[in-house]
């Protein structure tokens, strides 16, 4: 489709963070993954990875160079190399032909450059912003113009999106809190301390209302907002493998059949 120019934080922590924040449903520490919350009376899943422990890929396009657009067709894939899908979210804007608006890197390869280009909608609202995770595994956000002047080794895997939801502490200036603007949205945020929480708003909600969520309950200096109507979720604990439109580019968890499941 037309891109729509539309050390981990521990148990004790995201269970006090959560709880600090009237109308929060606390997330179970206790449990690997995903699980369902309330925060502002809106319905969230919130999902939480350590990418010390979790292999956390980007998928584009499959090995006839053709792209997945399905989480079962990715979870097909991995099966065939003795891999199993654990978790996955739509991971970024796309064009009609479904190749990333922005930045993306998958396995150590260039696949669409980085976009700095002004224009209308979400992904131009500045700043924008990338997620990568690097060949060590670990994962951050930065503002796109932080990451471009940043000097380090390329990412294993990266996906360029936007608006930024919180970037050093901060909400997106353009946000507003009485907007009138509410949609469904998913976004990704890495704390301090490395680990990495994907969110799904279930529940139309604000920008700025998304956003907070990240910053005062998941204690997470930068986030990144992926997409809005659109946003779909695997998670077969919560027994979830939305359905809809074909996607392009999808982030996912992957972990070998014969590894035991990390906790």
């Amino acid at each position: 489709m037309a891109p729509r120019i539309k050390s981990f934080l521990s148990p004790v922590s995201v269970l006090a963070a959560l709880l600090a924040i009237g109308g929060a449903t606390p997330v179970d520490a206790a449990d690997r993954g995903c699980e369902a919350v309330k925060y502002k009376n809106a319905d969230y899943v919130v999902c939480r990875f350590d990418p010390a422990a979790h292999d956390i890929r980007l998928f584009l396009n499959n090995a006839d160079g053709e792209p997945y657009g399905h989480f079962n067709w990715v979870k097909e894939a991995l099966a065939e190399r003795g891999e199993t899908l654990l978790f996955a979210m739509n991971a970024g804007m796309y064009h009609e032909d479904r190749s990333p608006v922005g930045f993306y890197r998958e396995a150590g390869e260039d696949m669409a450059p980085v976009n700095t280009n002004d224009g209308p909608g979400n992904f131009h609202l500045k700043p924008n912003g990338v997620f990568y995770v690097l060949e060590n595994g670990a994962a951050g956000v930065d503002e796109t113009g932080v990451y471009l002047m940043t000097k380090r080794k390329p990412p294993h895997y990266a996906t360029q999106s936007g608006p930024m939801l919180v970037i050093d502490g901060a909400i997106h200036p353009r946000f507003l809190p009485d907007s009138d603007s509410v949609k469904r949205r998913n976004g990704v945020g890495v704390t301090e301390e490395g680990g990495v929480f994907f969110v799904l708003a279930d529940t139309p909600v604000r920008f700025y209302d998304f956003a907070s969520y990240f910053r005062d309950v998941l204690k997470t200096p930068n986030a990144l907002y992926l997409d809005g109507s659109i946003s779909r979720l695997y998670a077969p604990e919560l027994d979830r493998n939305d359905p809809g439109a074909a996607m392009g580019p999808i982030m996912g968890i992957v972990t070998r059949k014969n590894e035991a499941s990390p906790d």
